[in-house]
């Protein structure tokens, strides 16, 4: 991790030529300011002006003027630019000019929930699984739904011609200093996913916006197109963004298992959550097929059900041993500040209420009889539903800033 300082001197000494600026809006799109070296002291010590009207759910034309300030902590190569005019990247924390902190901005709002969460003695950690359709484009570099192969679940080549583009996305993502954990072929044709090990929330969040980039950029510069959509092709698998996450108190470590307190809390507020999980129409039509979740339910292991544990469950952090819980409804359409955020709440939540999750469903959720569906809570079956919940729900008006639904 950087300082200010060490910053300023790497740019001098590594020739650095541009400075990449780069937010979310509340969809969690990336955006970006470019500067030149000359002005990344006044960028630290004052902040470099943008106009927040232009930028989804910032701001309107009569207040528009926001300040980045960029995070030295989060400073990266961005490997496909030539070393002739190299450029560097840092993520940003978005201000008023009087200084005060923008309540809307994605990483501000998920420090907050990681802070609160550390005041009560526990840490929350994240490691996500991203799938995405690489297609071909056409004569002119338009985009397609022309898949890149047909290859299935876990083939080789020579079916599976996504290898060497997963292998390129993986290279630049370690020349950034991510890690990933593991790469492979989806089930659908030109489907893949990328697993990434666990790690602090806003590092986690932070890794996620930098994979998208690198996922659209490697693909683009193969002649490619990279759809995170939640359903791209009708009848095929949808991608999703698996969320593991772990927690531990900070005090007493393994000798404290809050993995049943956190499920129920998420089971509690999982329908408040989802139009933040899910935001997008497409959303709705990768829910209940091809393995992603319609109930609201748990079980160890099953994968017909909302949150399951692995049968791999256990990651080391400070020498303890932490039980992973897998969140499967969430899409790559959904911003993962606001999820982490909204996750670590409703974990937070179970915890201090000591809540007690309902028996596991170990059954396939598939392949079950329509009586016992009935019984089951069922996930919002639209993004209007989903929205409607989440607009009457005073739980999300507590940890969420006031404007994020709309």
């Amino acid at each position: 991790m950087y300082t200010k300082d060490e910053v300023i001197s790497y740019v001098e000494e590594e020739n650095v030529k541009f400075i990449r600026l780069s937010f979310c809006d509340t969809t969690g799109a990336q955006k970006c300011i470019t500067i030149m070296p000359t002005e990344l002291r006044r960028a630290f010590d004052e902040g470099i002006s943008f106009d927040a009207s232009a930028i989804a759910g910032y701001s309107d034309i009569v207040q528009s003027d926001l300040l980045l300030r960029p995070d030295p902590s989060t400073l990266s190569s961005v490997p496909w630019h030539p070393t002739h005019g190299r450029m560097v990247r840092m993520y940003c924390s978005i201000h008023y000019p009087d200084g005060r902190q923008f309540p809307r901005d994605g990483r501000y709002i998920l420090k907050t929930a990681v802070d609160e969460a550390a005041a009560a003695g526990i840490s929350f950690y994240f490691g996500s699984e991203f799938e995405f359709y690489l297609f071909k484009t056409d004569e002119n570099g338009e985009r397609t739904t022309i898949p890149f192969d047909h290859a299935g679940y876990m083939d080789i080549d020579p079916g599976d011609k996504c290898e060497q583009i997963r292998r390129e996305i993986c290279f630049t993502l370690s020349d950034m200093g991510i890690q990933p954990e593991s790469a492979h072929h989806e089930e659908g044709p030109g489907q893949n996913e990328i697993t990434f090990r666990f790690s602090d929330p806003l590092k986690a969040a932070d890794d996620a916006i930098t994979f998208k980039s690198v996922v659209r950029t490697i693909a683009s510069r193969n002649g490619l197109y990279a759809n995170f959509s939640p359903k791209p092709l009708p009848g095929e698998s949808g991608n999703g963004f698996h969320i593991n996450m772990s927690v531990q108190d900070n005090s007493r470590g393994s000798d404290v298992d809050y993995t049943g307190s956190v499920i129920a809390g998420l089971l509690e507020h999982i329908t408040e959550m989802t139009a933040f999980l899910n935001p997008t129409e497409k959303s709705y039509e990768r829910l209940g097929s091809h393995k992603a979740p319609r109930y609201v339910s748990w079980s160890p292991e099953n994968r017909s059900q909302l949150i399951r544990i692995p049968g791999t469950t256990s990651e080391y952090r400070n020498g303890y041993r932490l039980k992973r819980i897998e969140l499967r409804s969430p899409d790559p359409s959904a911003n993962p500040y606001i999820a982490y955020t909204l996750l670590i709440r409703a974990g937070l939540d179970g915890i201090k209420r000591n809540l007690t999750p309902p028996p596991p469903l170990n059954i396939n959720l598939y392949e079950a009889d329509d009586t016992i569906l009935q019984s089951i809570r069922k996930l919002p079956a639209t993004l209007e539903e989903a929205k409607n919940i989440a607009k009457q729900s005073a739980w999300i008006r507590s940890v969420l800033p006031d404007g994020m639904l709309n």
